[in-house]
This record gives structure tokens, sequence and C-alpha cells, in this order.
């Protein structure tokens, strides 16, 4: 169990028990998987090995989120659906990490060689021919490929409702649209100029990683609940502001965090070239020569570990850093005073239910890694 996740209403709820048979689903099911590629070759088992690897880690934080939204519809937490769909978000995850790891070019992910430097691994160790890179980021995107289908395969075993189906489908064209304009805005963002990075880096936050972080793993539970589309709405009016929330925390962590903590370099957004809320903020509020650096050497192909430094001072001195951090405040503010009309509306949520999904929000947003 994470430090950063500890128990919550473990004994009322069985978040914890629940979070265990996730994991033993997980297992299971790749050990299907496994013996399955295995028969087509023995070669071609690393791929689920590598997923596995991958899936076994985490603060299984959107199954969590999916179990809460359930309970809170009023389903049984005995259920095997909701093991089922929690597994599925957990392998969706682990394909967005794997995928978003290669476009990245991120050497690490929790602490482990990313997926593409696994196999970039295997080739160098081997001696295969040609060129090992090459091989590393083909695999990475078999290996993500394959592990969007696992995650389909168990969301396709649920007895959901085409409501469930709809927020499934919606979360996934999202994730891919977010992912696909984080990309652009690397290449395109120098172009546009300041005034609007701001809003551009906000929608990048919300479509990549906010919904299919909080949003839609509790729409899901509570979906697959029955739930009605009036406590949706209030499912969503808690759970946005505080996935977003969650994403801006992550944009402070990939450049101020510490590694030990996060499993990457420090300052790794920086030679990523992601244009963060952060970024956007620096490009306003610094000097014009210091706004000027950050726009011609973010992500910059030969950026310098002292220039890594001066980014991230400029960061702090302008004010980008605060203005983050009052966001993350602000959105979890606005997150929290709506968990009260989950137990003022009709139909109303249990409160420890409520109170869970509270604690659950705060070790979300206020987390070290």
């Amino acid at each position: 169990m994470s430090p950063d996740f500890p128990a919550v209403g473990a004994g009322a709820l069985g978040i914890e028990d629940y979070v265990l048979r996730v994991g033993d689903l997980l297992e299971r099911f790749l050990e299907g998987q496994s013996e399955f590629v295995y028969a087509i070759s023995p070669d071609a088992d690393e791929l689920v090995a590598a997923i596995r690897d991958l899936a076994r880690q985490g603060k299984r934080l959107r199954a969590r989120f999916a179990y809460l939204g359930f309970l809170g519809g009023g389903g049984d937490p005995a259920a095997n659906d909701i093991v089922r769909l929690g597994a599925s978000l957990e392998l969706f995850q682990a394909a967005a990490l794997i995928h978003d790891d290669l476009i990245d070019r991120s050497d690490t992910r929790r602490g482990q060689p990313s997926v593409h430097r696994r196999f970039e691994a295997l080739h160098r160790r081997a001696r295969w021919a040609r060129d090992s890179a090459r091989f590393g980021e083909a695999a990475a995107v078999l290996t993500g490929d394959l592990c969007l289908s696992f995650s389909e395969q168990l969301f396709g075993t649920l007895a959901a409702p085409a409501s469930t189906r709809r927020v499934f489908d919606a979360m996934r064209a999202q994730v891919m649209a977010g992912q696909y304009l984080d990309v652009l805005e690397e290449s395109a963002g120098p172009s546009h100029g300041p005034e609007a990075a701001l809003a551009r880096a906000r929608t990048v936050v919300r479509f990549k990683s906010a919904k299919y972080s909080i949003e839609n793993p509790l729409l899901l539970g509570g979906t697959l609940a029955g739930i009605s589309d009036d406590l949706a709405e209030r499912y969503s009016a808690f759970a946005l502001p505080l996935g977003e929330a969650f994403q801006l925390r992550d944009d402070v962590l990939g450049v101020f965090g510490n590694p030990e903590t996060t499993g990457k370099p420090a300052g790794d957004d920086l030679k990523e070239g992601k244009r963060t809320e952060l970024v956007a903020h620096a490009l306003r509020l610094a000097a014009p020569e210091d706004s000027d650096f950050i726009q011609t050497r973010l992500g910059a192909e030969d950026l310098r570990d002292d220039e890594i430094r001066r980014m991230c001072s400029i960061l702090e001195d302008s004010g980008a850093l605060a203005q983050t951090e009052q966001s993350i405040d602000r959105l979890s503010e606005r997150g929290f005073a709506a968990l009260e009309d989950l137990q003022v509306g009709t139909p109303s949520v249990r409160a420890e239910v409520v109170e869970s999904l509270r604690a659950l929000g705060l070790q979300a947003t206020r987390r070290k890694a």
C-alpha cells in the first residue's frame, strides 16, 4: 500500500479489500493472457511480462474512485463487476503510461525503466541486429496497444448498462485527443505566443488527465450501479475540478518533485518540453528575457542542466509556481464544496462514502509522488 494512499474507510467500506481483489484479478487475468501469448511464441510473452510488471505498481487511484462511485450509487461491494471495472481501468492507465513515456522519451516510470527502454535494453543485451532504440519504440507501441486491448477485453465482461459503455468510450477518446493536444502544444506552442497559453494548457490538463483520473472512474462506478443523471452531474461537479487539481499537482512534481519519491528525474517535464500551466504562468509573469529563454529552450534536444536550473528559478521567482499552487487550491475548494451536494441532493450518497471521497481527493491533490 502506498504511504500516500493510506486506508480510507477500510473497515466500513472495504476499500483496501477491494484494491486487493483488483490486484488479484489483474494477476490472474494477465497470467491467462501470458499463457495465450506464450502459445503463439515464447518470444512474444515479453509483451505481457512488461504489462504485468507495470500493472503491479501504482496507487489504484482510478479503481478506488470507481469503487466509491459504485458504493455511492448503492452498489453491492461484493459484486464482481466492480472488480472487473477497476482492473480494466488499471490496464487502461498502464496503456496510457506506456504510450505517454514513449511520446515523451521518458527513461523511467515509477523508478524503473520505462517500457520502451526495457525493450531497448533487451535488444542490447541480446546483441540483435539493427537499432536498439528503434526496436524499443516499436515494441512499446505494440505493448501499449495490447494493454488497451486487454482493458477493453475485461470491460467487455461487465454486465454494464449502456450509460457505462458511453462513459468508457468517451474516456478513451478524450485521453487520445488530450494526448495529441499535448504533443501539438510542444510543437506549436512557441508560435502561438503566451497570451492564450494558460487556456491551452488547461484544455490539455482536462482531457489528457483530469477526466480519466477522477471524473470518469467515479462516473463509471456510479453508472454501473445505476445512478441517475442528476447524481452523475453532482459526481462531475466534485470530480472534474479535483481531477484538474490532481494533474496540476503532477505538473508541479514533474519539475520540483523529489526524484526518490516521484521515480522520475528532477525537471523531467522541462526536458520533455511540457507546456504546462506552470510554464504558461511564467511566460506571462517573467521578465521578457526570461520568458524568451523559456520559449526558445524549453524541451531543446541539447538542454543543459544549468539551463534546467535557470528555468526552475524562473518558475519560482516569477510567481508561476505560486500561481499554480493557487489554482490547485481553488480547484480543490470547488470540488470539495460540491461534496455537500452529494449528501443533500435526492438521491443522496451515504455520509461514509462522501467522507472517503473527501479523504481520497485530499490525498490525490496533496501527494508527493
